[in-house]
């Protein structure tokens, strides 16, 4: 987040623009990405037996010997220090153990940072963590209680006392926006982008919107609340989490605990949901620290209030838009400005500015976002970081716009789809986000959608279609490694200390295995999910596929070495070089002479092994500095507003997706259509309730945290393009995140087509849906 980084990616970007594209990663185009077996068809998740029979085992199952149940008290104040803390009484109650407070927890290291230039770190704030009386924000914790059972832990947390010395806190937004700060980057971008004299165009523009979007702070709630499990043996330490990033948790925590990384192991098999949450928060820690204190197995399970206190969510976004046009619609000025709340301990940007860099080929741009720090727990990643309020907010626009314009929406975006990349001039590796607009406005039958609001009527309720672009930018981590070892019998295993959140990412690496390597779906195995297994990055900003992917396919390049090695001279494949090979029929063969082939088994059994084993590395991402790298969707909705009531039912949501190649149908149907539930949810309900007096946040259960149930989700078609990527692993690019980003835009866009009012604050609640404007 500085001028020296916006140089030295800069200064890449421009020496790239003239590498070869042969010479990077994806320089030439993926075999896989056209010719598949097992990729692209739909296969059950294999650890869908485990976790139906309820055999698979997550974080807060692992049966430990003389077990011990945490339980958080939290401070009540914003900010300030602990004056008196009384613990007797806690301690005293039945079953406790331990009390911990910042007067004798261990001394501790502050968390490093998670950030792309250490992926092991998983670091979400900067603060020390129980080290001091000092309090950082309205939440934290100030004292641990174990004791037998959880509910012995919960009944003592209750007799702590606390008093407090509170001093002025900052927990106002509006008030926090003038002493707002402005970043030099958001995440590996420059922030301020002035291109063209945005502003003259604007004022110059035959048509023209200006408004202001607000998006709430938004919390977690994964099906599977966070939860660890701890012990500590001859020094070394074991933990068993709900994380993302388990190498990066297992080297943060080495870092607190000034250990030696090789001296933790984290093991996370199963994880119920990440979306961004379950990186290293405060909760590991106290939790090794308590552990360490009572020299026995430790397990801390959070509450959902506990969730909502301790674990960061997405957070509140006031943009303003402009847009100005000449009267065929063509974009010529395009401002996107705004403010995201940003604790200056927080890791995390919400980068929603991003958003219009990379869609519209507008004449002009004027692009920045500030920083508002206040005394709050640190915002985190959620789904769709960045762009799914940023597409909110832009996307609106452009449905505003093509109302002023009397403009069909997609034929308003049609004008100005950019065909490269609008700011940079770099060249698409892939896109067709007009092909996916096409397929999706079939799907709904957009023809049926009246131009005019409150033009469709239904006795009481007004009925209404919008659509909205969603987007995501294609991301692949360097240094995820994988081992594939091929046994005796010809059979491959594939492992690396990859995460299933259940995406099905054992399920596809096994598909993509077993077309890399030539066999069947049968001889394939794949384990994933500890830190004894090679490295991964973490499973976010959905780049777990390709990086994995990058990791499995120069790892067979090493195994047709290897195997070539072995082979010798009494062989079909006898003086061929790595390149004359392809993996097929269970073993290797020339290219373009089929009857030059040998399998793995006979290889290994002429040779006296038992078994063959390599490893792979995912290296440097140069192909997205080079190439405009983005997935795009087109959402519709179809929905319904009672002119009663206010209600809004969704009836039905298209979502078409133009990411590269699909690699499994059917993980990739759920994949897009939870995100699109996700999206739903913030549209309609989502909202996280903070006092702005204290920075309490009241909305602690899903009693009052409203997502999206059953009845309250429609009919959902997804579909996609399926064009490969050139320039990625297997032609395909990540899918976690695209379904949630333009949801929300096309629902509201879509409230409006149906009752003539215009909603910019999120979420469109029965308050905001009055009577509409006159005229």
């Amino acid at each position: 987040m500085s001028k020296l980084q916006n140089a030295l990616v800069g200064g890449v970007r421009t020496v790239l623009g003239h590498v070869p594209a042969a010479w990077l990663p994806g320089g030439t185009p993926d075999p896989l990405s056209e010719k598949r077996v097992a990729l692209g068809t739909q296969q059950p998740r294999i650890d869908g037996p485990e976790k139906v029979r309820g055999a698979a085992r997550f974080a807060a199952e692992v049966p430990m010997e003389k077990l011990l149940h945490a339980s958080f008290v939290h401070s009540t104040i914003a900010r300030g220090t602990i004056a008196e803390i009384e613990v007797a009484a806690a301690e005293a109650a039945p079953g406790v153990a331990l009390v911990m407070t910042h007067r004798n927890a261990p001394k501790l290291t502050v968390p490093p940072l998670m950030g792309i230039t250490n992926l092991k770190a998983a670091g979400n704030h900067s603060l020390p963590v129980m080290q001091d009386a000092q309090i950082h924000w309205n939440g934290q914790v100030v004292a641990v209680v174990l004791a037998e059972t959880r509910e012995q832990a919960d009944h003592a947390a209750t007799l702590v006392r606390i008093r407090y010395d509170a001093v002025p806190s900052r927990t106002r937004f509006e008030a926090g926006k003038t002493h707002a700060s402005t970043p030099e980057s958001v995440l590996v971008e420059r922030n301020r982008v002035d291109k063209g004299n945005a502003r003259k165009k604007l004022a110059e523009a035959a048509y023209s919107i200006d408004a202001t979007y607000n998006t709430p702070w938004q919390n977690h709630n994964p099906i599977e609340p966070h939860a660890t499990t701890i012990a500590w043996q001859a020094g070394k330490l074991i933990v068993h989490d709900a994380t993302q990033m388990l190498h990066a948790t297992a080297g943060s925590l080495a870092k607190v605990f000034g250990l030696k990384e090789t001296d933790v192991f984290v093991s996370s098999p199963f994880v119920g949901g990440g979306f961004g949450a379950k990186a290293m928060w405060d909760h590991q820690i106290l939790g090794v620290a308590a552990a360490k204190l009572a020299g026995r197995p430790v397990r801390v399970r959070l509450s959902r209030a506990s969730m909502h206190r301790l674990i960061g969510g997405r957070t509140q976004t006031e943009q303003r838009v402009a847009l100005g046009a000449d009267a065929d619609g063509k974009l010529k000025a395009l401002l996107h400005h705004g403010y995201a709340t940003k604790p200056l301990h927080s890791a995390c940007e919400e980068g929603f500015s991003l958003t219009g860099r990379s869609l519209y080929a507008s004449e002009s741009f004027d692009i920045v976002q500030h920083s508002v720090d206040l005394d709050l727990l640190a915002n985190s990643f959620m789904r769709g970081p960045g762009e799914t309020p940023g597409t909110f907010a832009l996307e609106c626009a452009m449905d505003e716009l093509a109302h002023a314009l009397n403009m069909d929406p997609v034929e308003l975006r049609r004008r100005n789809v950019a065909h490269c990349d609008p700011i940079s001039g770099a060249p698409h590796s892939q896109s067709d986000m007009m092909a996916a607009y096409d397929m999706g406005a079939q799907r709904i039958g957009w023809d049926r959608r009246a131009p005019e609001p409150r033009s469709r009527v239904d006795g009481e309720w007004l009925i209404g279609m919008g659509c909205a672009t969603g987007t995501f930018p294609f991301t692949r981590m360097p240094g995820t490694s994988a081992r594939i070892t091929i046994d005796a019998s010809g059979h491959a295993h594939v492992a690396s200390a990859a995460h299933e959140m259940g995406m099905g990412t054992a399920t596809v690496q096994r598909q993509h295995a077993a077309d890399r390597l030539g066999l069947p779906l049968d001889r394939v195995s794949v384990t994933i999910g500890d830190t004894s297994l090679p490295f991964a990055s973490f499973a976010g900003g959905s780049s777990q596929t390709a990086s994995l992917g990058a990791a499995i396919s120069a790892a067979s390049d090493k195994l047709a070495s290897q195997l070539l090695r072995l082979a010798g001279n009494d062989t079909p494949l006898a003086g061929l070089k790595p390149d004359d090979v392809e993996f097929a029929d269970s073993g290797l063969r020339k290219i373009g002479e089929p009857s030059r082939h040998e399998s793995f088994a006979s290889i290994l059994g002429r040779a006296g092994r038992a078994e063959l084993s390599v490893t792979g590395e995912s290296g440097a991402p140069l192909e997205v500095l080079k190439y405009s790298m983005h997935s795009t969707s087109a959402i519709f909705c179809e929905l319904r507003v009672s002119d009663v009531t206010g209600e809004t039912r969704v009836d039905r949501l298209v979502g078409a997706f133009d990411c590269g190649r699909i690699l499994n149908t059917q993980t990739a149907a759920s994949q897009f259509k939870g995100g699109m539930i996700m999206g739903l949810g913030m549209a309609l309900s989502e909202e996280t309730l903070l006092d702005e007096r204290n920075g309490r946040i009241m909305s602690t259960s899903l009693a009052e945290y409203h997502v999206p149930v059953h009845l309250d989700v429609p009919d959902i078609d997804v579909l996609w393009t399926d064009i490969p990527d050139p320039r990625t692993p297997m032609g395909a690019r990540g899918i976690g995140e695209i379904g949630t980003t333009g949801v929300a835009a096309a629902v509201a866009n879509a409230v409006f087509n149906a009752t003539g009012i215009r909603v910019r604050d999120l979420p469109i609640t029965l308050d905001k849906l009055g009577s509409p404007p006159a005229g």
